[in-house]
């Protein structure tokens, strides 16, 4: 990875005090409707809310997940820092709360709503409905924005004045109904402060070294009590600029990301395989922690990354690529991770636009994927050797399901308990759920022993 996994930003409040009412457009003898450019020249609208809703527009029309698109529009518009932040906020905020704000737009709309009128809809139910924006002032902020071609401005008005919350809010009106339940069967009775904690802003991690540590405080960042190595972080600067990430005394990675890693146990002077290894992060730990890594992908661009990546960390480790679906020519190893490709259930915190995307079919369909990496991964533990499975999604096929099904199929491995990974964790199964709860993300995690 070349660059740290983009997050929102601290929660800005929203303004209320700036953008247009009727009396921004100036009048004009021509009846003529004007086309969009004309309209954008005579109205003033509110430029963090503008840009909003347009990355609202590409993430939801599915060309884009919503760090990626929030990051190049906010590079481009070079906005100050608060109306950066009002539009980090905005954004994340409409796509962490949607199932809820729809429900409430729902018996206010007939037929398809265009896409750009939508999105503006949506952000000004987020802002009067979550956010507590007086009702005149997202009125009259929208209808400007309205104006620039993001939508009819009587409909916006209607609309606007008339939706309300159908009674209190509930943490699973934030979810489709078969991923709440999907929740509830993982979390049982945390599931109501699990799902509150995913609509909360994603924290920064860092695995930091001391000297790290030492430099990030000395630049006026904040750290707070994390896990292990591992510690949440509010930075003074943009972390690209932190002389602790240029020296290679940081990497961004999440504390459950990291249990992966620790579920391995001791790596130290082991020949590692790490399978479905991406952006080699995970490679970059174990290879922190003395292993002696091979990481494994299909991809070649994310081997880029990695070497790039550990070229900065000043550590280094064999990259392969190749397919983990089909057999692989490699020699076996005594310690293999396999963090399979999934769904990202457990990611929803820093990814909200997943739960608007994901159907059962697609948790079905990578199931069966892991089901053949897993197969995969299996012929190249070595005899005596620890399989560690992990997957960032809290779904039953994709974790237990998957694990109970791969034992079946080789009764020469069997599950044994895990170390300490340092993050709270729930059993599931033959596995833990690391429970995301205050920024961790929810992992499925495996630790199985191939017998001598």
């Amino acid at each position: 990875m070349t660059s740290p996994r983009s997050r929102p930003g601290r929660p800005a409040r929203a303004r209320t005090d700036q953008g247009g009412s009727d009396q921004n457009r100036p009048s004009s003898r021509s009846d003529a409707p004007r086309s969009e450019g004309e309209q954008a020249r005579f109205v003033h609208a509110n430029p963090a809310r503008a840009l909003s809703v347009r990355v609202l527009v590409s993430v939801l029309a599915g060309e884009a997940f919503a760090a990626h698109a929030l990051d190049d529009a906010l590079t481009k518009a070079n906005l100050p820092g608060r109306d950066a932040g009002l539009c980090t906020h905005l954004v994340y905020g409409t796509l962490r709360y949607m199932p809820y704000l729809e429900s409430a737009l729902a018996p206010l709309l007939r037929g398809e709503t265009p896409p750009k009128t939508r999105a503006l809809l949506l952000c000004a139910t987020f802002e009067k409905l979550v956010l507590g924006t007086p009702a005149h002032a997202v009125v009259n902020e929208y209808v400007t924005l309205g104006r620039t071609g993001l939508g009819p401005p009587a409909l916006i008005n209607a609309v606007l004045r008339r939706v309300e919350a159908s009674g209190p809010l509930q943490p699973d009106q934030t979810l489709p109904a078969w991923l709440a339940d999907e929740y509830r069967a993982a979390y049982g009775d945390q599931t109501g402060e699990v799902l509150q904690s995913l609509l909360e802003p994603q924290p920064l991690w860092l695995a930091l070294t001391p000297a790290g540590r030492e430099s990030l405080q000395g630049e006026g960042s904040e750290l707070e009590l994390g896990y292990g190595t591992v510690e949440r972080v509010e930075l003074s600067r943009p972390l690209r600029e932190t002389e602790a990430f240029t020296e290679g005394w940081a990497q961004p990675i999440n504390p459950a990301s990291m249990a992966c890693v620790r579920a391995l146990g001791d790596v130290e002077g082991q020949p590692v395989l790490d399978l479905a290894g991406g952006a080699g992060i995970k490679a970059a730990m174990l290879a922190a922690n003395g292993a002696e890594v091979s990481s494994v992908d299909r991809v070649p661009g994310k081997h880029r990354a990695a070497r790039n990546n550990l070229r900065r960390l000043g550590l280094s480790a064999a990259l392969v690529t190749a397919d983990l679906t089909e057999p692989l020519d490699l020699p076996a190893a005594g310690r293999v991770l396999l963090d399979a490709p999934c769904t990202g259930s457990g990611t929803l915190r820093s990814h909200p636009e997943i739960k608007l995307r994901l159907t059962p079919e697609a948790v079905r369909h990578a199931a069966e994927v892991q089901g053949r990496m897993l197969d995969v991964a299996a012929t190249l533990t070595a005899p005596g050797g620890v399989l560690v499975y992990s997957v960032c999604s809290v779904t039953r096929a994709e974790g237990p399901g998957a694990v109970t099904q791969f034992l079946a199929r080789h009764p020469d491995f069997a599950p044994e308990a895990l170390p300490d990974l340092l993050v709270p964790n729930v059993t599931s199964g033959p596995g833990v759920l690391t429970v995301p709860l205050e920024g961790i993300d929810g992992f499925f995690i495996a630790r199985l022993r191939r017998q001598d």
